[in-house]
C-alpha cells in the first residue's frame, strides 16, 4: 500500500502503526509539492526535507507536483493520475493519517472509489490527548510548521511538539491539532531508521497562516560558514 504522507506526526504516526503490522506493506510514501515552491502543500516543508524523512523511513517518495495556485479539480486531476500509476503497478490500497474530521474521511472515501482503491485510516479514532502523549513517550519528535493564529498564538511556529506545548495549548484546541491549530513535521521516531536534524530559520506570515521554514542543520552550519565577518 501507499500511504498518504504529509510528514507531521499523524501520518507518522500511521506509518509507525503499519510497520508493526507483519500483513501490511508500504512501499511508498504519497507527497504533494507546491510546483512553483517546491515544498509540502500547507506544512510548506522543504523538498529536501520530505526526502530525509523517506530516506530515514526506508521508503521511496512518490511527489505529486501540484500547479500554483491548484484549484481541487486540479488537485483531483493530479492525484488521479498517481493512483492511475498505482494501479497500474498492482497496489490497491492507500493509507491516511485523519484521525476524527468525518468530512474529510468521506471526501477521501468517494475519491478512492472512483479509481477502485480501498482506503485506510490506522489512526482513526483515536483518542488525540492520549495519542498526543502516547506519541512524545514514543521518542517522536517533531517542529511546528504551520500555525492558525486564529486559533494559536502566533509564538507556537517553530516549537517542538512536546509535553510543555501540549500543556500549553490554550482551552478547546485539539492536542493534536487536528482542527487546523498547527501542522508540523517529524524529525525522529520509531517509525524512522535515523534522526533528521532540523532548525528553525525564519518565521514569516503568509495567507493568513505563521510558517515557520525549518532548515537542514548543516545547511545553517553553510550559511554560518560563509557569513561575512
Amino acid at each position: 500500500m501507499l500511504l498518504s504522507w504529509s510528514g507531521g506526526k499523524d501520518s507518522a504516526w500511521a506509518l509507525h502503526l503499519l510497520k508493526r503490522e507483519p500483513s501490511v506493506e508500504v512501499i511508498g510514501l504519497l507527497t504533494t509539492f507546491n510546483s512553483e515552491f517546491d515544498r509540502v502543500a500547507m506544512h510548506a516543508v522543504r523538498r529536501e526535507l520530505m526526502e530525509a524523512q523517506a530516506a530515514a523511513a526506508g521508503l521511496p517518495l512518490w511527489a505529486i507536483q501540484l500547479p500554483w495556485p491548484c484549484s481541487n479539480d486540479q488537485y483531483e486531476t493530479c492525484m488521479r493520475r498517481a493512483l492511475d500509476r498505482a494501479m497500474s503497478e498492482g497496489i490497491q490500497t492507500v493509507a491516511f493519517g485523519d484521525l476524527f474530521l468525518q468530512d474529510v474521511r468521506a471526501y477521501r472515501e468517494t475519491q478512492m472509489a472512483k479509481v477502485g482503491m480501498t482506503p485506510i485510516f490506522p489512526v482513526w479514532g483515536l483518542e488525540t490527548s492520549a495519542l498526543a502523549q502516547e506519541m512524545i513517550a514514543s521518542g517522536l519528535k517533531a517542529r511546528l510548521t504551520c500555525v492558525d493564529p486564529r486559533k494559536l498564538d502566533k509564538s507556537f511556529a517553530g516549537r517542538d511538539f512536546d509535553e510543555s506545548l501540549v500543556r500549553g495549548l490554550p482551552p478547546g484546541a485539539d492536542p493534536c491539532g487536528e482542527n487546523g491549530e498547527f501542522h508540523t513535521f517529524v524529525y525522529a521516531g520509531p517509525m524512522f531508521n535515523q534522526d533528521i536534524p532540523v532548525d528553525v530559520g525564519e518565521v514569516v506570515e503568509r495567507d493568513g497562516f505563521i510558517f515557520a521554514d525549518l532548515l537542514p542543520r548543516d545547511a545553517m552550519v553553510r550559511t554560518a560558514s560563509v557569513a561575512p565577518e
